[in-house]
């Protein structure tokens, strides 16, 4: 039986990979893994569009995972902790192990895959 300290934990663990679950922050978060960027150089890398990508910055610096610092006119933004590049990294060795598995499975719907729609 889980307590309810634990099904709390797990609550903020999935939110927490909430964060990584949308394929546009995935993009944005692993950008900023190189270097601090600007949102036009995000879009440049991602091919997102400018307010796309403003507005996945702003929900993830409430999350915790992106940090802002004012450079004069620009703001810059960057990974709050570099614990968020080593997941991404810790991620992308796990699919290079399973991504067949990952790739046909139909229980998690992934938006625009042709193959769970």
């Amino acid at each position: 039986m889980l307590l309810a300290a634990d099904t709390t934990r797990l609550a903020i663990e999935a939110k927490l990979f909430r964060g990584f679950g949308d394929p546009s922050r995935l993009a944005i978060l692993s950008a900023l893994c190189q270097e601090p960027l600007t949102v036009g150089a995000i879009v440049g890398l991602t091919g997102l569009s400018q307010p796309n990508v403003s507005n996945h910055l702003s929900c993830l610096r409430e999350c915790g995972l992106v940090a802002a610092e004012q450079q004069g006119r620009f703001v810059t933004y960057r990974l709050s902790d570099d614990r968020v590049a080593e997941l991404i990294t810790l991620a992308e060795g796990l699919l290079a192990d399973i991504a067949l598995g990952v790739y046909e499975c139909t229980r998690y719907r992934v938006p625009g895959d042709a193959q769970t729609e």
